[in-house]
């Protein structure tokens, strides 16, 4: 994972993503899921691309279960925007690369 991309827990959320001064793009995904997998080089992309416009963060669902229970995740891979402290768009399900981009940007 590139140095880019935050790994945000419980306990290091609210700091992180819901107190952050620019937009957060929130990873919700485990270590089992294919779809997960399959989107994390696209974030890695994404994080050296719009460094400095957004930050990105991922947060493992199993070893974090309260923020997951909190936001409604429901099915992964879950991405959500944060602006402000509050959940601005989300999106599940793996996405390519210019999905993901247009996600951002109308959300930005």
């Amino acid at each position: 994972m590139t140095d880019r991309i935050l790994d945000v827990t419980d306990d290091t959320f609210e700091e992180e993503v819901l107190n952050s001064s620019e937009p957060v793009l929130v990873d919700y995904w485990a270590s089992w899921c294919a779809p997960c997998k399959m989107i994390a080089p696209l974030l890695e992309e994404i994080a050296e691309e719009y460094a400095g416009k957004i930050k990105i963060a991922k947060l493992d669902i199993d070893q974090n279960r309260a923020v997951t229970e909190r936001f409604k995740v429901r099915g992964i891979p879950t991405l959500m925007l944060f602006k402000g402290g509050e959940p601005e768009a989300t999106k599940v399900g793996a996405v390519s690369k210019s999905q993901l981009t247009v996600f951002i940007d109308s959300n930005l």
